[in-house]
Parts: C-alpha cells; structure tokens; sequence
C-alpha cells in the first residue's frame, strides 16, 4: 500500500508540505489568514495524491490528481504572497516553490499519460 512513496509526484509534495508547516508553525497572529490557508493547501496537495491512489482505480486517481494540482497551485500562490510580505526568509520561499512547480510538473505528466497505477 506504501508504494506512493516511490512516486516522484509524491514526494516533492511531501518535501514541500513539511517545509511549509515547518516555515509557517511560529507565524504570528496578524499572519494567520495566509499561513493557515497555505497549511491547509499544501496538506491537500499530498493528501489528495495518496487517497487518489489508495482508491485503487485509474479515474479515482485522475481526478484526485486533479485536485491535487489546484491545490498546488494554490499553495503556489500563497507561497508567493508570504515571501513578498516577509513571512518567512527569501531561500525558503524559493525552495517552496522550486518543489512545488516539480509537483504541478509531475502531476500534469501523471495526468498526460493517462496514468494508472498498480497496487
């Protein structure tokens, strides 16, 4: 059941959601729309990848993959928005989005070739 793991789609998001919460886990109270939105994002784009692939069927998948890529784009964009206010040092912003791209990356890949997966 653990084979997610092996997929590169899933741990660029897994690296990117523990460094999310990681950089948003002290945030101060006056941030808290945006790094509470942001956690919550960044935990879909895994969450989705993994129950997607639990389902065990090629379109079940699909369409978590799906949902999984808006919320990568999300977090994307939040990520974005934290930088440029300050939230957090410049390197992790950039390091959030580097893995977050190669998330959407995979992710539009798996989607292209129609992916269906083996359990």
């Amino acid at each position: 059941m653990h084979q997610y793991r092996t997929l590169d789609t899933w741990k660029h998001a897994h690296t990117a959601a523990l460094a999310a919460l990681r950089a948003t886990s002290r945030a101060p109270r006056d941030h808290w729309a945006i790094v509470d939105q942001l956690r919550r994002a960044v935990v879909s784009v895994e969450a989705n990848i993994v129950e997607g692939y639990a389902l065990g069927t090629g379109p079940l998948f699909r369409r978590h993959l799906r949902i999984a890529l808006g919320s990568a784009a999300e977090s994307e964009c939040l990520v974005r928005m934290a930088g440029e206010l300050g939230y957090f040092p410049a390197e992790t912003s950039e390091m959030l989005e580097r893995e977050l791209d190669a998330t959407m990356g995979c992710l539009v890949g798996l989607m292209r070739r129609g992916v269906a997966h083996r359990r």
